[in-house]
């Protein structure tokens, strides 16, 4: 199933983000980053936590396996807004369960829909 999402002012005024794993082009206006750092919830647990991961790494929240394709962010505003592409496995289904982006500013826009984790972007790694 392919959803599209569309970024006001990010890309222009209307510009969309296809769900198929093919971003835009960078331009001068969109750098991409070194990686990303991300916030896990364990909603049973009661614990957050901040993961940290290279572009084309991967990490652990819990029996989830979280993976970075890319991350991206304004070249004007690198702190204030970061958008991920980011593929999720859970490990007990053994099953992708998140594949897509995640956007910053908006994590309730493409969010994880999981019964115990949640997970957002805080923001893009640059070096």
């Amino acid at each position: 199933m392919i959803r599209s999402l569309i970024f006001w002012g990010l890309f222009g005024a209307s510009a969309a983000l296809a769900q198929d794993g093919t971003p835009p082009a960078p331009s001068d206006r969109i750098a991409e980053g070194t990686g990303a750092l991300l916030r896990g919830l364990d909603r049973v647990a009661g614990t957050s936590g901040d993961i940290s991961i290279a572009r084309g790494g991967e990490a652990r929240l819990g029996h989830l396996v979280v993976m970075l394709t890319q991350c991206r962010y304004p070249v004007e505003n690198p702190a204030g807004e970061a958008y991920a592409w980011i593929d999720i496995f859970d490990t007990r289904a053994d099953e992708i369960i998140f594949s897509g982006w995640m956007i910053a500013s908006s994590p309730a826009l493409n969010a994880l829909d999981h019964s115990r984790y949640d997970l957002w972007v805080i923001n893009c790694t640059t070096s």
